[in-house]
């Protein structure tokens, strides 16, 4: 299988396998209007398996989202076929709408016009708590 390069754009690499699909979705990257390439389970050195996301274009990202889902990742910034710079992302504090409130009597389930804002309470199990109702999200339960 043949990939091509991408000219102005970013690569995203070494994705967990598996979690390149969520951060397509959360990023809704099915939205653009440019190549978007997902490819899943390359072969890999240090993990023996991952994911890789490859965006023919600059655009906005959101970091925070990224690496809510993994928080491993490299993204490489591509300018005229060159990587010009390297991101690194670690789990961020503060989540404001990249997630959804999972209680019932939460006011964010009451008031949709509220903003969705979690705060990191476990880095190890990567749980956030409501600002709300102070009910935890944990990591693999939620919801987009």
């Amino acid at each position: 299988m043949n990939i091509d390069t991408i000219k102005n754009g970013y690569v995203i690499d070494h994705i967990t396998a598996g979690n390149a699909i969520k951060i397509y979705k959360l990023l809704n990257l099915g939205n653009l209007d440019c190549t978007v390439a997902l490819i899943t389970n390359v072969k890999s050195k240090k993990t023996k398996r991952k994911d890789l996301l490859k965006i023919g274009k600059l655009i906005d990202i959101d970091l925070d989202k990224i690496a809510y889902i993994d928080p491993q990742v490299t993204i490489n910034v591509v300018k005229d076929d060159k990587i010009i710079e390297k991101k690194y992302v670690k789990l961020p504090e503060k989540l404001i709408n990249v997630c959804v409130c999972n209680n019932p009597r939460c006011i964010t389930s009451i008031e949709r016009g509220l903003d969705q804002v979690f705060q990191l309470v476990n880095t190890e199990k990567k749980s956030y708590r409501c600002e709300y109702c102070e009910s935890i999200l944990e990591h693999d339960k939620f919801v987009i």
